[in-house]
């Protein structure tokens, strides 16, 4: 009777539960993490819009983080409730949970050999793909493996704790390098500062052509720009709350140039700014390439691209 109350306990269904909801995080995770880096190395220029690497990777990072050692832990603290608690071990939860895992591991295997083939039969296996699909079988093995092992012992394997090392020490590295990638936090945030001088240069500019078009002249300050009725503000610099610097080039050729400080070379960051990582064919984003430290976009406009509105038919 004891025996059967110990196998339905709702401690048993929670740390089970955890233990196998944080392992498919972490896995999921690490594969992300995999393939965003094989992504950052080897960049798709073929692919119109690639979508970005950084935020996946900063999310699977975070998650390796976080989870990750949620998982060691609750599967630490299982092995040591099954070592007194025979009963815990044998629950009709934890059976069902680890057959659950072995069917999705065999499942995610087969799929992925499939792929594979498929890809080799289609000419189409390039070694970005092969990478990315041996990242899926060696995690999606090394899963199947490790439970086909316990589901089979009557008590937890002594190989377990060196699987949990071995695995912390990959995935140690794998966030230690991800790192290089996204940056710091400190280094994400000066990126974040100068993504939003970009966009707010990007607006100003826009805003000094529309006046040209409609008053056939420059501005002859960026206050100018300022509209209630439209709902448009002049935009300040995020780091120093100081207003973007604007010079009158040559009125009459409508040259001007507009200027900011930024914290990074702008050449990793665009178009990333625009959601991609690496340029699109066609799109040029050397527009607001940009070095680090002071630096003024020189601008003319082209009075026959945007001619005034008067004159538009």
């Amino acid at each position: 009777m004891e025996t059967e109350i110990k196998r339905n306990m709702p401690r048993d269904v929670f740390l089970h539960l955890l233990a196998i909801v944080t392992l498919y995080w972490s896995a999921v995770s690490f594969i992300t993490l995999l393939w965003q880096t094989i992504n950052h190395f080897m960049p798709d220029f073929l692919n119109y819009y690639p979508g970005s690497i950084t935020e996946p990777l900063r999310f699977a990072v975070a998650s390796l983080i976080i989870v990750f050692p949620v998982f060691i832990l609750t599967s630490w603290y299982l092995n040591k409730i099954y070592r007194r608690e025979y009963a815990a071990r044998e629950s009709k939860i934890r059976k069902w949970l680890l057959y659950l895992t072995l069917f999705v591991a065999s499942i995610t295997v087969i799929v992925d050999l499939v792929m594979v083939v498929l890809n080799l039969l289609s000419g189409d296996a390039t070694l970005k793909f092969i990478l990315k699909a041996s990242s899926v079988l060696v995690v999606a093995v090394v899963i199947f493996g490790y439970y086909l092992d316990d589901v089979r012992k009557e008590t937890p394997a002594k190989s377990a704790k060196y699987y949990a090392w071995i695995s912390a020490v990959i995935v140690l590295i794998g966030v230690v390098g991800a790192f290089f990638i996204i940056g710091s936090p400190a280094t994400a945030k000066l990126t974040q500062f100068d993504q939003q001088k970009i966009s707010d240069l990007q607006g100003i500019q826009y805003q000094v052509v529309n006046y040209w078009q409609r008053k056939e002249k420059l501005p002859a300050s960026l206050a100018d720009l300022n509209d209630p009725i439209s709902g448009f503000i002049m935009p300040i610099e995020p780091q120093t709350n100081q207003p973007y610097e604007y010079n009158i080039i040559d009125a009459q050729n409508l040259s001007f140039e507009l200027c900011a400080t930024f914290s990074k070379e702008g050449t990793d960051l665009y178009g990333e700014g625009r959601g991609l990582d690496v340029p699109i064919k066609g799109f040029s984003s050397d527009n607001w390439e940009h070095p680090a430290g002071k630096y003024c976009f020189k601008r003319t406009i082209d009075k026959q691209l945007y001619p005034p509105l008067n004159k538009i038919k």
